[in-house]
């Protein structure tokens, strides 16, 4: 690793720890708490890498962006930021950052990016016409910028990061992921944010694409905007093959075309329920929402999302003890985002003090499902009408003959060993943590990790 990096953060310690980390990899680092300071070194020609916060002392970091790139084209910038909205990796995008990152940031990751950079030539972008240099982002609906499309986790932000280099593109979207999670919020926010943002947005289903007529309906009421088929995996053979030949008939000022999915459509076209052709038409990218299980990290921040949604509303505001928070992040949220929100609006009716204690959570759950239902099962699966399909199809692939003996055994490593590393990967890597949240003795998870042959691996996160 080779260059010289600019790093602009009022953060002491974020400033002091990136400059060991890069300096330790052979980089010569200029660090700052100043934009204008940060500008000055740009104006000056020093620096081949910027790593810059957000929110400084005296300006934005992203609105800084357009002069680095009139003054030094070609010149990457990474931007962190403590602002984990999918409009913040939307404008970093929108100004052409090389790289965005959210705090708290996993430094490795950081560093990887940063080589990256150095080692990589960036191709200068040609100014946008929809957005002149130093433009702020424009014509977007006051509305959207209340959607709940927060997060820090890294499932999140990856996410978002691609919604941003997509948004502007003609190629069709997917976006798969269990009820709730917010599928069709990350299809509006496509069309929202981009540049067909002041055209129709339709929202096609299955009764519009009746008729002969239907599918030219559609058509005509999206204008040349988008369109949104949502739950495109539950249409019937008929309504599907209207959809392949509207397609197939577009002409010039085609509109764009997304769909949202809960079931598994490669399963389902493998099992002949859905349309090859159809398949491969939709699926010019394919966008994954993860579950809310998957990013435990963001509860407490969609949390304090819907409270203060809430309080604008007009509602009590109220705040969670640590207790019932604990309880809220350790929940399963069947229902993903959608029940949690739906559950922030009881909580916020129901109490009469502002702080919500731990017995009024487990009053509001009480009644509530335990377990989520997985992905690509049939509607009100449980984990174990799930597990036991599996096991049945294991046993049907054996023809009549039994499976080899040690069965048992080999079922829980299977379930063991992902339950396990999964644990790990959200407590960072911290075996007694682990060891707590399994509910298991940190003895019993270390002989568990050696003989399941488990790599640990520790995370460093800065705040």
């Amino acid at each position: 690793m080779d260059g010289t990096v600019l790093v602009a953060d009022d953060d002491r310690t974020i400033r002091t720890v990136l400059t060991q980390a890069l300096t330790r990899a052979g980089c010569k680092v200029h660090a700052t708490s100043s934009l204008m300071t940060l500008m000055r070194w740009v104006d000056e020609g020093k620096g081949d890498l910027v790593i810059s916060d957000v929110i400084m002392p005296d300006g934005n970091g992203l609105e800084t962006l357009p002069q680095i790139t009139e003054k030094r084209p070609g010149l990457p910038v990474i931007i962190i930021s403590a602002q984990n909205t999918i409009m913040t990796a939307i404008q970093a995008t929108e100004k052409d950052a090389y790289d965005y990152l959210p705090k708290p940031f996993d430094l490795p990751d950081l560093m990887k990016r940063a080589a990256r950079a150095l080692d990589q030539k960036r191709r200068v972008q040609p100014p946008r016409s929809a957005a002149p240099a130093g433009a702020p982002v424009a014509a977007i609906p006051a509305q959207q910028e209340d959607l709940p499309l927060v997060g820090r986790t890294a499932a999140m932000q990856a996410l978002y990061r691609l919604v941003a280099r997509v948004m502007n593109t003609d190629l069709p979207v997917l976006v798969t992921g269990e009820s709730g999670t917010g599928k069709s919020l990350i299809a509006r926010a496509i069309h929202d944010f981009s540049d067909r943002r002041t055209l129709p947005f339709v929202v096609a289903s299955a009764s519009d694409l009746d008729g002969m007529d239907g599918p030219s309906a559609i058509v005509a009421r999206a204008r040349g905007g988008s369109i949104l088929f949502d739950e495109v995996g539950d249409l019937g053979e008929e309504a599907q093959a209207r959809i392949v030949r509207m397609l197939d008939a577009f002409g010039d000022s085609a509109p764009r075309i997304m769909a949202t999915s809960q079931r598994d459509l490669m399963e389902r076209m493998e099992a002949g329920q859905f349309r090859q052709d159809l398949f491969y038409r939709l699926g010019g990218v394919t966008l994954t929402v993860p579950s809310l299980r998957e990013r435990v990290d963001d509860i407490p921040l969609l949390s304090t999302h819907f409270l203060a949604r809430a309080e604008r509303d007009g509602q009590p505001l109220r705040r969670f003890s640590n207790e019932a928070m604990d309880l809220i992040r350790t929940y399963s949220w069947p229902g993903n985002v959608r029940q949690l929100e739906n559950t922030i609006k009881r909580l916020t009716v129901t109490g009469q003090s502002e702080e919500i204690g731990k017995p009024e959570v487990e009053l509001v759950l009480g009644n509530q499902p335990a377990i989520e239902p997985l992905m690509g099962g049939a509607p009100g699966d449980k984990l174990q009408a799930s597990v036991a399909k599996h096991l049945k199809r294991y046993f049907d692939l054996h023809g009549g003959v039994l499976p080899p003996p040690g069965l048992y055994p080999r079922i829980l490593r299977e379930v063991e060993t992902p339950l396990i590393e999964i644990a790990l990967e959200a407590t960072g890597g911290n075996q007694a943590k682990c060891a707590d949240l399994l509910g298991i003795n940190r003895n019993t998870l270390r002989k568990k990790i050696t003989d399941l042959d488990i790599r640990v691996t520790r995370r460093r996160k800065l705040m």
